[in-house]
């Protein structure tokens, strides 16, 4: 790819150049004439001076989108990413780089991920060689954006703040700017804007907005920077393609998303995106649409599930047909109208907040009603997003460590057993949420000889204690502390009970603890990280 790059210029380089050099047409023969100025026969014509071509020279463009300078910022955060193996040690230390832009109210924004799981924030500014500490104001893990702050005296002192734009036409050109690898200094690439389109946010990995995909390069150190077009903000830079995959693909985060964003911050709180906590079908076949009693008039689409911890429990069932929301008529693909555009129906709940309701025309049992729902948003999404700036949760008994199914747990372990996997998948879908508010995983052993035959028992599925059902962290913690002859540990599935003796395992206590540095047993509490002080000056 970069071979045919480099020939595509060099033919451009050489059509211009053999243009700019050629002649211009001859002249016409001169009239002839006779008089004292005319030559003798046979005398040598003088050679006619022909005019050189007048070759212009390359002036660079005054900066499109104002002093960028001024208001981009290098962030580095010193981050420590929590260890699921081990989830009482500290976890891995890491260094990020990434970008920001100054915003009104003295803040700058940035992308979510260049400060999750962060213990340290400096902020650098052009022709500045001091590196300011910086602290978090507020994070959307969910829509991938942050506001951090500088609290050093005559930091935004000749800064200038950043206006919003609105969405980009499709082939417009942009500029991304931030800090990527390759140097020290500001970067800026350009493209155009290449899709306007609905895309999974990979940092929370569960969460789909609307996205801007463009051709502008976006490379390690681009996050968080500013996409600009026309001396205002029309997206941030986020995430792209890894080379092996495509190339030049990359997307920024457009104004609508940072726009909610700001708005949802504005009473001191993020409270998140919102949702439905339904699953519908599309309603294309006509032999199905005759079966429901709907009219042939393209619209509706069919409930499927109905989350039982979400907004529409109550009011909608499986079975309903939503005709309409919030007046805009679904189409039988699922789309609605919005602003002259085509999107799919989500896109009206994607503009709603906390507390928000939206109003649903239905057919059901062949009869037309309404429904009216008060949106919030669904708890057990969450095990199947990523976490950050939280603690893993987590028990240690007898060197056997129970820990609760994430995502991220996956990622650490992963395990190839189907019912795990079964689980995970089908959590929200088969609402096994209900009886395992907590999937309960031993996850992994500490070797000692109270547990020495106990191997064929991790990656299981803790289902009961004694008899009574484990549905949480707590309970299962709780159950341990219980006073008894032997916990009898029963998982999911056939094969004969865990058994312990707790007498064996408070003499073992100890030496485990010590041989494998154990800080805490435990951990039940998603509490977040501590992060910078706000008081720290500048260095």
């Amino acid at each position: 790819m970069k071979r045919v790059l480099v020939l595509i210029s060099i033919g451009l380089l050489l059509g211009s150049t053999s243009y700019g050099q050629q002649s211009p047409p001859p002249p016409p023969p001169p009239p002839p004439s006779s008089g004292e100025g005319d030559l003798p026969p046979g005398a040598p014509l003088k050679p006619t001076a022909v005019p050189q071509a007048v070759i212009p020279i390359p002036v660079a463009p005054p900066q499109p989108n104002g002093p960028i300078q001024k208001s981009l910022v290098r962030i580095t955060s010193t981050e420590v990413e929590p260890d699921y193996r081990a989830p009482w040690n500290a976890g891995a230390l890491q260094r990020g780089v990434g970008a920001g832009f100054v915003v009104d109210g003295n803040r700058i924004m940035t992308n979510a991920h260049v400060v999750s799981n962060s213990r340290f924030l400096t902020v650098e500014r052009d022709h500045d060689p001091n590196k300011y500490p910086a602290r978090t104001l507020f994070v959307a893990h969910d829509c991938d954006l942050a506001l951090i702050t500088v609290d050093a005296p005559n930091f935004y002192k000749n800064m200038i703040p950043l206006k919003f734009g609105g969405i980009p036409e499709l082939e417009s050109t942009v500029s991304a700017y931030g800090y990527p690898i390759g140097g020290e200094r500001m970067s800026v690439t350009t493209g155009i804007v290449s899709r306007i389109d609905f895309q999974l946010y990979t940092h929370s990995a569960i969460d789909s907005h609307l996205a801007v995909q463009i051709s502008a390069q976006i490379n390690p150190g681009n996050s968080g920077g500013p996409v600009m077009q026309n001396a205002k903000v029309v997206g941030v830079a986020f995430q792209g393609y890894s080379g092996d995959i495509a190339q030049g693909v990359a997307y920024m985060v457009p104004t609508p998303v940072i726009r909610r964003f700001l708005k949802d911050i504005a009473d001191g709180r993020y409270n998140g995106y919102v949702d439905l906590g339904i699953t519908y079908t599309k309603l294309l076949n006509p032999a199905q649409r005759k079966f429901l009693g709907l009219k042939d008039d393209d619209r509706g689409v069919l409930v499927d599930t109905v989350v039982a911890a979400g907004p529409c429990a109550g009011a909608l069932r499986s079975g309903d047909v939503l005709l309409s929301i919030d007046d805009h008529p679904i189409a039988s693909d699922g789309n609605v109208e919005l602003e002259g555009e085509h999107v799919e129906m989500p896109e009206v709940v994607e503009r709603k907040f906390k507390g928000d309701k939206v109003k649903f025309d239905i057919w059901r049992d062949k009869q037309s009603t309404t429904a009216s729902v008060e949106l919030h948003t669904v708890p057990p999404y969450l095990i199947q997003g990523h976490s950050y700036d939280m603690r893993p949760r987590y028990v240690l008994y007898a060197g056997l460590l129970f820990q609760p199914l994430g995502l991220d747990l996956l990622e650490a372990y992963q395990p190839s057993d189907l019912r795990i996997r079964h689980f995970f998948d089908y959590f929200v879908l088969e609402q096994l949420y209900l009886q395992h508010p907590d999937v309960i995983l031993l996850t992994n052993i500490l070797p000692d000889p109270i547990n020495t035959y106990l191997a064929p028992y991790r990656g299981e599925i803790v289902d009961e204690i004694n008899g009574k059902k484990i549905r949480t962290l707590d309970e299962l913690a709780n159950t341990f502390a219980e006073p008894t002859d032997r916990f009898v540990v029963t998982m999911i599935g056939d094969g004969p009970p865990l058994v312990l003796d707790p007498k064996q395992v408070e003499a073992a206590r100890e030496r485990i603890r010590t041989r494998y540095n154990v800080v805490r047993e435990e951990n039940l509490e998603e509490h977040p990280i501590a992060r910078a002080s706000a008081d720290q000056k500048k260095f």
